[in-house]
């Protein structure tokens, strides 16, 4: 009888040990994710381009909320242009599928975009992050939708 309780009590150390496992490389990836969304929008807050340029793969798709999509060096060109008076996140989650996570949130906004005109946008945003090769996480596709108020 005790031999079976010593049995029974490894069976479920092991089971917590692999479920701790399988848990722990996920929650640091989505803190990894997490913290590099903090970084764009550092970039954002800072006007500073050079923080976001990084974080963007050489072949992102990205969709803006009025349906144009634009490659790397048409993001980068809008994020030289674009002039944020105000900046900030909202709500952002992080799922992670392996080697790839979707980070989501909402922004909220201020600032002039890169023809001078005032904007106060209030987003939705969808961001497509995967592990390189190389080990570095960026994104490779960002979604936005204007959020109705």
């Amino acid at each position: 009888m005790k031999k079976m309780w010593i049995w029974c009590l490894l069976v479920v150390l092991s089971a917590v040990s692999v479920a701790s496992l399988h848990a722990k490389p996920a929650d640091d990836t989505a803190k990894t994710v997490a913290a590099l969304e903090q970084q764009w929008l550092k970039g954002q807050k800072t006007n500073n381009p050079d923080l976001i340029a990084p974080l963007l793969a050489d072949r992102i798709v990205v969709t803006d909320s009025g349906g144009k999509v634009t490659d790397k060096a048409a993001t980068m060109d809008f994020y030289k242009k674009t002039k944020w008076a105000s900046a900030d996140y909202t709500d952002v989650k992080v799922t992670v599928f392996g080697d790839t996570a979707i980070a989501t949130g909402g922004f909220v906004g201020k600032g002039t975009d890169p023809t001078g005109k005032p904007f106060d946008d209030h987003e939705r945003w969808t961001d497509t992050w995967v592990k390189m090769p190389s080990g570095k996480w960026q994104c490779v596709a960002s979604h936005v939708s204007t959020e109705k108020m």
